[in-house]
């Protein structure tokens, strides 16, 4: 609870107000990312994917990134686009792990972090793409 300033001989008096500041309050983060690779026409099921992210959680942060909780809640194989859920408190490690990886089975590629947020509602559309005609 905050007070007015006190000088000497005065005492504190209590505000009417309260401030509250949560951080980090949503339990999840929500990634949007697109894996790109060298090789256009190599293709990746849910399940490898998976299995890279957690081997880029590993490379980068060991064996307590590879114990991330991170789901894949949806995938599309055509495009190597990904929607992952995270628990928040693990979003600077996935989202490090994923930035910094620069080969699958030995071709050169990237991860690509489209869009962030502790709402799943917000990575359903993007503004950038809207069109007005």
């Amino acid at each position: 609870m905050e007070s007015r300033m006190r000088t000497d001989g005065d005492k504190a008096e209590p505000s009417g107000y309260q401030r509250v500041v949560l951080k980090n309050a949503a339990p999840h983060q929500y990634l949007k990312v697109r894996l790109e690779l060298e090789d256009e026409s190599t293709r990746l099921s849910a399940v490898e994917l998976k299995t890279f992210i957690i081997a880029c959680l590993k490379g980068l942060h060991g064996e307590v990134g590879a114990a991330l909780n991170v789901d894949v809640l949806k995938y599309d194989e055509e495009t190597l686009s990904a929607l992952l859920r995270v628990p928040s408190r693990g979003l600077v490690k996935l989202w490090s792990s994923l930035t910094l990886q620069g080969s699958y089975k030995n071709q050169t590629c990237a991860f690509r972090v489209l869009q962030v947020s502790p709402f799943l509602l917000a990575l359903t559309g993007n503004s950038r793409d809207l069109r007005l005609d």
